[in-house]
């Protein structure tokens, strides 16, 4: 005998089903070869921006499969990846430095699909392919530099004390020296260190027959460095991702002083990697806003 159940089990198993279906729709579409647009520093895109660069196109004979315009940036379908790259190297050449022209893979599902919030699964390297980077924090350079402002504040607190000094150094190996003129001074020079700087570690020693402070940073101090510096990279790593118009890429810490970058579908590897691996530099300068350019051009 067949089992019979109530009517409103099987409207259950369709209200499930039917929108499960609706939703997986645009997987079976597939991706298309894209072509996406940002602006940087701040530059946002326009509808004429839009019309303009759709034009720049066209010009070349390279007509998009659909377009779309959000807050995002401006992404166009391409099809075919000879297209593509056409593309890109267009629209670099016409747009100039304001805005990043980046390579990726768009949906192919049906506008209407789309509008109604049917997405694709965004799919990771091991089915999609793109992108596995192992970035490693250099520590020691992050040691040295903490260690050469170091060596600006125990000037600093030495001189607010009224401590005479020789000199104050970091010592090519790690740690920073300091010599005083007044050995009576050493242990309040090593009191107002410890008190002022808690970052540090201080002990007295001798060298050629001279007492001088050695100074090294704590183990406390050097882990909240190596978090810091991890988190730093990580947030800059983040912001150069977007350049790259990666959908969903995954950005974490592994151990002490590494990071893996994960960026699915992306199709320049080369740019990637200069992307990721350029060096950020911050400098600061003393600027002199009394005198004129000129007349120290002069020598006057």
């Amino acid at each position: 005998m067949l089992n019979h159940y109530p009517w409103w089990k099987w409207a259950v198993i369709a209200l499930v089903i039917v929108p499960g279906v609706f939703y997986a729709l645009p997987n079976l579409f597939g991706d298309d070869p894209g072509v996406q647009i940002r602006g940087i520093r701040g530059t946002s895109i326009e509808s004429n921006d839009f019309d303009r660069v759709r034009t720049m196109l066209s010009a070349e004979g390279l007509d998009p499969k659909g377009a779309t315009l959000d807050e995002s940036g401006l992404r166009f379908r391409i099809v075919s990846p000879e297209q593509q790259l056409k593309a890109r190297d267009v629209l670099q050449k016409e747009l100039g430095t304001r805005y990043t022209v980046a390579l990726t893979l768009l949906p192919d599902a049906p506008t209407w699909l789309i509008s109604a919030g049917a997405r694709p699964m965004y799919l990771g390297l091991d089915l999609r392919g793109g992108v596995h980077f192992l970035m490693e924090v250099d520590m020691a350079s992050v040691v040295r530099r903490a260690e050469e402002r170091y060596v600006t504040d125990i000037r600093t607190r030495l001189r607010e004390e009224k401590i005479r000094y020789e000199g104050v150094r970091r010592i090519p190996d790690g740690g920073i020296e300091v010599q005083l003129r007044d050995a009576d001074q050493i242990d309040l020079a090593q009191k107002t260190i410890s008190r002022q700087l808690r970052g540090l570690q201080v002990e007295q020693a001798n060298r050629n027959d001279t007492a001088v402070l050695v100074i090294n940073l704590s183990e406390a101090e050097r882990q909240e460095l190596s978090k810091f510096a991890l988190e730093q990279n990580i947030t800059a790593l983040r912001n150069r991702i977007d350049e790259l118009g990666v959908a969903e890429p995954v950005v974490q810490r592994q151990g002490n002083r590494r990071i893996v970058v994960q960026l699915p579908g992306v199709q320049d590897t080369a740019r990637a990697k200069r992307i990721l691996g350029r060096t950020a530099t911050l400098e600061t300068m003393l600027v002199d806003e009394e005198h004129s350019l000129d007349a120290a051009v002069a020598g006057k």
